[in-house]
């Protein structure tokens, strides 16, 4: 292996099959190692296989096989460098076998033009623009709109935690024990993340500790599933301190059992039968540390809990009704609540935007009241440590008189998302409640297929940024909270 300088960094001696490559720096994820890999062919083969998966997945500058002739002398040069993203399927150049007497070239002049020519292939982006580059990954058994579906949300997901997506791939097999998609595929997106510059791989589905440790040995990528993207984006959006002690419980309940698995920078080795290793002491000091840390931030979600069920308490008392917003997330609520309550509480078009109840009063005829509390949205495989640390924020819902289900009535899956907010429902035993279902965003549908929605579901039309169509949900909402009131309505007129 010689570096750029043309100095001999390492020499390798294998045997008549195979070479063991030892361990490189690397000089950045999205540019080449910086190094040539020289190595002879004894049969005069070209260039095999493992030679140009070598030169992909360790992005060597360049690899060259020469051939060695009967009598010892050098035989012809069989050279491969990678290329930047193009319209072949392959990411390198094989070039014609050559003499070695006839090389030519300045190589550093070749490499300069050669990282040039990737850095311009590589879509352009803002010198302020500092967000990670990723590449979404999906892979399962699904038929292809599910699995479209499914990617799709994800990409809102990394846009909504503030990733720069460069690339998908979507890969139709059952899932890899190690790797989640088959080798030769997961090759394929290392060499697509060095082409367009990626940092992270963003796997749609939450990864075993073991598919961690088995990435994180394969690629020196950043590797994240759907739960971490998830909870970083609760980490971003948590302002108030109960919603940060939320998610700070929620991480490391998550990341807990990755702390078992054994670093390779670790070493294991101590003297003695039976002795432990500093990476060991090491490994036994963070899990006791996490879960002293989990033990405390309980604690402290609990007493915030209990001053919560004392403000409850106090509208209990003083016989308030109560309506808790819930509905798949992105779908409206904090639009809908502003508009009905002439509050102003954050709404953007993201996921999660709301992490933490804000509850808010509405206003009848006759001087008559309730309270409004919107709540965190739900999601497809809600992870469960979410739900375990934001059980205090849950119990808004158990709380409430009626709730209030909205429902993205643009979205192309609404049917999907409507059972995932029922069967999330059903998992925080609230099935039990009654429930209005609003269908939002009217004003981006074709009327016919509101029609249909409400007919379907028994439901209610409304576009939260236009309050002239709030009518029929007012209504609904005084005859179920006051039905007392309109049957004396009803009498008089």
């Amino acid at each position: 292996m010689i570096d750029r300088r043309g100095r001999v960094r390492a020499v390798i001696v294998g045997d008549a099959r195979s070479l063991f490559l030892p361990d490189i720096q690397r000089r950045g994820r999205d540019r080449l190692c910086g190094l040539r890999l020289i190595h002879s062919h004894l049969a005069r083969e070209p260039l095999t296989d493992d030679d140009l998966t070598d030169l992909a997945l360790l992005r060597f500058d360049l690899v060259a096989a020469l051939g060695v002739q009967e009598d010892g002398t050098p035989g012809m040069l069989h050279i491969a460098h990678l290329i930047p993203d193009n319209e072949t399927e392959k990411p390198w150049v094989v070039l014609p076998p050559q003499q070695v007497q006839s090389l030519d070239d300045d190589f550093l002049d070749f490499i300069s033009a050669l990282e040039e020519e990737f850095e311009r292939k590589r879509s352009p982006r803002l010198a302020t623009d500092t967000r990670d580059r990723a590449i979404l990954i999906h892979v399962s058994t699904l038929p292809q709109s599910l699995a479209q579906d499914s990617m799709a949300e994800l990409h809102e997901l990394a846009r909504s935690a503030g990733l720069d997506i460069v690339h998908q791939i979507i890969q139709r097999r059952p899932l890899d024990p190690r790797l989640v998609m088959g080798r030769g595929k997961m090759q394929a997106a290392l060499i697509t993340a060095m082409q367009k510059g990626a940092e992270m791989l963003v796997f749609d589905l939450n990864l075993t500790p073991s598919q961690a440790r088995s990435l994180s040995e394969f690629t020196d990528l950043k590797i994240l599933d759907r739960t971490q993207v998830i909870l970083d984006i609760f980490a971003q959006h948590a302002v108030t301190r109960e919603g940060k002690l939320q998610v700070e419980l929620a991480q490391l309940r998550y990341l807990l059992p990755i702390l078992s698995i054994r670093q390779a920078a670790l070493s294991r080795l101590t003297g003695g039968i039976g002795g432990r290793g500093p990476g060991e002491t090491r490994l036994e000091i963070d899990r006791r540390r996490a879960r002293d840390r989990i033990a405390r931030l309980e604690r402290e979600v609990e007493q915030l809990g209990k001053r919560r069920r004392l403000r409850r308490k106090t509208r209990t008392d003083n016989k308030t009704h109560t309506i808790a917003v819930v509905g798949y997330t992105n779908a409206g609520k904090s639009t809908l609540l502003n508009n009905l309550t002439n509050s102003d509480v954050e709404a953007k078009d993201f996921l999660f935007a709301t992490l933490n109840p804000v509850s808010r009063r509405l206003r009848f005829p006759r001087e008559r009241e309730v309270i409004v509390t919107d709540t965190v949205g739900f999601i497809r495989n809600l992870p469960k440590d979410l739900v375990a640390a934001f059980r205090t924020t849950f119990e808004e819902l158990h709380e409430a008189d009626l709730l209030l289900h909205i429902v993205d009535a643009s979205s192309t899956d609404s049917a999907e998302k409507i059972e995932t907010v029922l069967d999330t429902i059903r998992t925080l035993e609230l099935d039990d409640k009654p429930m209005v279902t609003i269908f939002n965003k009217i004003d981006l549908c074709n009327p016919d297929e509101v029609a249909g929605l409400v007919r379907q579901y028994s439901g209610i039309a409304v576009s939260a940024l236009d309050r002239t169509t709030f009518g029929a949900l007012l209504d609904e909402l005084e005859s179920r909270l006051f039905p007392d009131d309109m049957e004396k309505k009803c009498v008089s007129l």
